[in-house]
């Protein structure tokens, strides 16, 4: 008799558990993934396409070079300039022919033994003069040119230009050009229609080299414990599994089976969810499911289901567990205390 009750008690304990996990399962069973049915073909590992022109945005970062930069006339000698001097009948032990750099005191040192001449603020022809002045005293009759090697200018314009969040790129004492929302052709034409306020017919090589603002997402699902979104840059082209690998592959909770592609569509259109068969893309070398990465893209990967009723039952299982292991502790000290009482007061 006790053994048939304590077999019936065993069976219910098993239907009771069996019963929650199923009422858990089925919380978390996820909607079938929407098949992409648009009649387009998508963009695949090997038929891959090409991005529209990209569209310059902040935090891009711009490689910016002057490759024609004469200023307009006339042009003062300031700090930091680099002119070119000549002097055809110098001394033979000390000649003066080359580039020399405006120091911040405004000098160009021609060496000894004809010292500094101070050309900041001049002209070209003013600055010939004043070399001219100062070597008269070593030589009769100096016959010096004096050229404009390269602007300060050119220096606060070349190089890497990031794009700030007002969507302009600082030129240093040249002011700022808007560049948000130009292509790169464009942005180059407002570059030099800026510059041309200060040289004559400016031209400059404009390149984007940190794709900053054009990026795709790879995003993990832990069953319910939390997500992880990855960034990554879109450069143009990349596919699934080159997003995976970004990220150094699937953590070991993910369900190959339930990995999925989302495209947002255009406004008031439904994005797109593509399914991926990433044991075909791995295994199979089927790329027919290895999309092309396309800005603005997610990658979502799932966790196993049964990952997700593990941590649903925990957090249904783990305030019982304390709340009991409260209660046994309780109940332990209780008892140890009475049992160290009635040893204590018993008579030898």
């Amino acid at each position: 008799m006790k053994n048939k009750r304590g077999a019936g008690t065993a069976v219910g304990r098993l239907f009771v558990v069996g019963a929650l996990v199923l009422v858990v399962s089925a919380g978390c069973q996820s909607t079938p993934t929407p098949v992409n049915t648009d009649p387009a073909p998508v963009p695949r590992e090997l038929q891959k396409v090409s991005h529209p022109r990209y569209v310059i945005e902040p935090p891009d970062i711009l490689q910016l070079d002057l490759l024609n930069a004469v200023p307009k006339a006339p042009y003062k000698i300031r700090p930091l300039d680099v002119v070119g001097v000549s002097v055809s009948n110098a001394l033979p032990a000390s000649p003066v022919n080359g580039p020399f750099s405006v120091g911040p005191d405004g000098t160009i040192d021609l060496g000894a033994p004809y010292g500094t001449v101070s050309v900041t603020g001049l002209s070209l022809e003013q600055a010939r003069l004043a070399v001219v002045k100062v070597m008269s005293r070593e030589i009769k009759d100096p016959l010096a040119t004096v050229s404009l090697v390269q602007a300060r200018g050119t220096q606060q314009i070349r190089g890497l230009h990031i794009v700030r969040a007002d969507g302009v790129v600082g030129l240093g004492s040249y002011g700022e050009v808007s560049v948000v929302g130009l292509t790169v052709a464009q942005a180059k034409e407002a570059f030099e229609t800026h510059l041309s306020k200060y040289f004559q017919d400016p031209e400059v090589a404009l390149d984007v080299v940190g794709y900053n603002s054009k990026v795709y997402y790879v995003v993990f699902e832990y069953g319910g414990a939390g997500q992880q979104v990855v960034r990554l840059p879109a450069t143009g082209n990349e596919t699934v599994l080159d997003g995976i690998a970004q990220v150094n592959g699937l953590p070991t909770v993910a369900d190959p089976k339930r990995i999925c592609l989302s495209r947002p569509g255009p406004e008031g259109c439904a994005p797109q969810m593509m399914p991926i068969d990433w044991r075909a893309i791995i295994q199979d070398g089927d790329t027919r499911t290895n999309y092309q990465i396309l800005p603005g893209d997610r990658i979502l990967v799932k966790a196993y289901p049964l990952v997700e009723t593990d941590v649903r039952l925990a957090r249904i299982i783990s305030p019982i567990e304390r709340m009991l292991g409260v209660t046994l502790l309780g109940s332990s000290t209780v008892n140890s205390i009475r049992t160290n009482g009635k040893t204590g007061t018993t008579s030898p």
